[in-house]
């Protein structure tokens, strides 16, 4: 079982299809759900699964939480999107990586990004937060460049 950070091949696909759409206000709902290290999530994952998800606890619950959408920008050639971080409280739980993924009804629960943390991160009756990367063109959790 491995967890290998990329973006999901099928989501490639669906933003040609114009079947993701990032708009800060008005757009889907992206959400973030957490896994174990025994989970396999990579490229080839096409849809959110509660397999090897980590359990219930305090504020996370299967399928995770909404992402609030910050936003697009395009600079250098590069377009970007933002996500606030997310934090769960009062939980007790350890995360190898997370889903990132589509509710919107036109690609029901679709990947987007697989997320390695690169080690377990454990929060035990505590806050656990996945922090974003800045909101640049070399850093942006979702970058599309030429």
């Amino acid at each position: 079982m491995a967890i290998t950070q990329a973006i999901a091949n099928a989501f490639k696909k669906q933003l040609l299809e114009g079947d993701q759409n990032f708009k800060s206000s008005g757009g889907d709902v992206f959400k973030l759900a957490l896994y174990t290290s025994s989970a396999t999530l990579n490229s080839t994952t096409t849809a959110y699964a509660a397999t090897n998800e980590v359990a219930n606890s305090g504020q996370y619950t299967a399928g995770g939480s909404d992402l609030v959408n910050n936003g697009t920008s395009i600079a250098s050639g590069v377009a970007i999107v933002d996500f606030a971080d997310l934090s769960f409280t009062g939980v007790t739980l350890t995360a190898r990586g997370a889903l990132i993924y589509n509710t919107s009804s036109a690609v029901t629960n679709a990947a987007v990004a697989v997320l390695n943390f690169g080690a377990d991160k454990t929060a035990t009756s505590g806050t656990f937060t996945v922090q974003f990367p800045a909101f640049t063109t070399a850093l942006a959790i979702l970058r599309i460049s030429g």
